[in-house]
């Protein structure tokens, strides 16, 4: 049996302070961390608004958690996976935070819809990457060469690119895992131009005494000097220096995901591609394409970093074959229309 909330003391730090500093703990990524108090900053607003005053977390349990989520699948309609992240948000604030069983709890929960994603042909994808500018532009096809998340790709440093070996090592990508994918030749050069203009800048900044960049975790404390080292640089690196939010320390960070993302869309609205097309349609697309290729179904997942091969699947319903359509399937009309030209 669950056992009712115990209201603690309202001492020691803030809430939301809480929050990140035990993300840091676990080891959850700086946008986890935002992405928890932003929730928890809602759900306390919202029965504070409903209470007419503020309600401290530890006065509230299931019933509370159970009204907050039916009020965000039938007042505000969120999709799913939002509901679930604000979820996956206010349960780890009680189990994690304030070391609290919150109680059982049901709710109204938002249909997650079966979508197909959107996939660009051959074609379109040459027409796409060959106007985005610099600076995405390089990074853009990378994404497409190796099926990358936009975040997987603003994200990798210099020794992250293996030249000889043509492969991309992504470190903790979704779900803190670490994958390989594909490096194409006809990438090799511009990369190469890339680490050499790479190298120069952050020999600038080290002359500056600014060429420090933040290590993932404990890394930091085993090999602290590693931060000023070029192989731990940000490939993709933003064109102006900013001070870290915990340490101070100023450094230089990637490029930013939403400059590559408005690129993207300038890019397709250029190339007259009417299609919804992202920065993730570019993975979409390099799974579909692999498909259409011969290559097994596996070997997209372990390319792709997906857990359950269920993920992977519904790029099955995206292939095209030579001129035919959906899954290979040719549509009966062509078959009239050929009948009627020959009589």
């Amino acid at each position: 049996m669950p056992t009712t909330p115990t209201p603690q003391p309202h001492s020691g730090p803030k809430l939301l302070d809480r929050i990140t500093s035990t993300c840091r703990v676990k080891h959850y990524s700086r946008r986890t961390a935002v992405t928890y108090r932003g929730w928890v900053r809602d759900f306390v607003r919202f029965h504070r608004k409903r209470a007419g005053h503020f309600v401290h977390p530890d006065q509230m349990g299931g019933p509370e958690i159970e009204a907050y989520l039916h009020h965000l699948a039938v007042d505000r309609r969120v999709a799913a996976s939002t509901q679930n992240q604000a979820l996956n948000a206010v349960v780890f604030l009680y189990k994690q935070v304030l070391k609290m069983d919150p109680g059982r709890f049901n709710a109204t929960r938002a249909k997650r819809p079966v979508n197909v994603p959107v996939v660009l042909s051959r074609e379109e994808i040459v027409r796409l990457l060959s106007v985005i500018t610099p600076p995405a532009q390089l990074i853009t096809q990378v994404m497409y060469a190796g099926g990358l998340r936009v975040s997987e790709a603003c994200s990798l440093r210099v020794k992250d690119i293996d030249l000889e070996r043509r492969q991309i090592s992504i470190r903790r990508g979704k779900g803190a895992k670490d994958r390989l994918s594909l490096l194409p030749e006809r990438l090799v050069k511009p990369l190469r131009e890339t680490f050499r203009r790479r190298e120069a800048l952050h020999q600038q900044d080290l002359a500056r005494g600014e060429g420090w960049v933040e290590l993932p975790h404990a890394f930091s404390i085993k090999s602290p000097q590693a931060a000023w080292s070029l192989p731990w640089q940000y490939l993709f690196a933003s064109h102006k220096l900013s001070r870290h939010p915990d340490t101070g320390q100023t450094g230089r960070w990637h490029l930013h995901e939403a400059t590559v993302q408005k690129a993207v869309k300038v890019a397709a609205e250029r190339a007259k591609i009417f299609k919804r097309v992202t920065s993730h349609t570019l993975r979409h697309s390099f799974a579909t394409h692999l498909l259409e290729d011969g290559y097994d179904i596996r070997t997209i997942q372990k390319l792709l970093g997906h857990t359950d091969l269920k993920t992977t699947m519904i790029y099955t319903h995206c292939q095209t074959q030579a001129s035919k359509g959906v899954m290979g399937v040719r549509s009966p009309l062509d078959g009239v229309r050929e009948a009627r030209t020959e009589t």
